[in-house]
Order: structure tokens, then sequence, then C-alpha cells
């Protein structure tokens, strides 16, 4: 994906997961998505490029990281856990949107199951 493309897509999917909200609490430059006030994506071009900030597993990040050139450690976030993804590789819409759900349903995970939006078992298996 190129351009801005990048950020379009991961917002159109972070918008459709039930309890999703966006934020800028580090102002207009950073587009801030929660889910029950955690954090699950991060999109700026303060970097000079259109970037996207994602939580992931460790060894998943670990993997993307090794297959994808365009994916790096998380821009200001803990390395192990977040990872920024970068227009112009061989991202796709498919993986993007899978990343951005992975990211939702790591943090939805964290929540006390009296405040989780959806069961991160079964989301999106059709149960």
């Amino acid at each position: 994906m190129h351009g801005t493309t990048l950020q379009e897509r991961a917002a159109e999917r972070a918008q459709e997961l039930p309890g999703a909200e966006l934020t800028h609490p580090f102002g207009e430059d950073w587009d801030v998505y929660k889910v029950r006030g955690k954090v699950f994506m991060l999109a700026t071009a303060v970097t000079q490029e259109p970037i996207v900030v994602l939580k992931a597993a460790p060894a998943d990040a670990r993997s993307l990281r090794e297959a994808h050139e365009d994916v790096s450690p998380g821009y200001h976030m803990n390395k192990k856990h977040w990872i920024t993804l970068h227009p112009g590789g061989d991202l796709d819409e498919e993986l993007v949107d899978d990343l951005v759900t992975e990211s939702y349903l790591l943090v939805v995970e964290g929540l006390p199951r009296r405040l989780r939006p959806v069961d991160p078992t079964t989301f999106g298996s059709g149960s």
C-alpha cells in the first residue's frame, strides 16, 4: 500500500470493531484508537511518512518484521509488543485488516471480562 492508503485502510477496519473509538490525546497529529480506554492502534505522519502502530504478540511481531521490510518495531512504543507498518511495501488490505483486528483482540483479552465488548476467543469465528 502506498501513501495514506495504509492509514485509511487501517482506520476503516478499526472503526468496524465493537467499542472502538477514535481519540486525539496527543494532539491532532495522532489518531489514537482505543477500546474501553486502552490503545490498540495509533496512526500519524509525524515521521514524515504515514505510519500505523499496532500491538502484536512478541513472536508474531518478530516474524512480521522478518517477513516484511515495511514492518518495524513500534514507533515510540515497547519494541517487543508493538509494530509499525510503513507504506510502500508488500502489505495488502487483508493483512492490514488482520493485524488491526489482532491488535484489538490482544487489548480486549487484557480487559476484565465485564468490560469486554466481544469475547476475544470467538470474535470473527461466526459463533
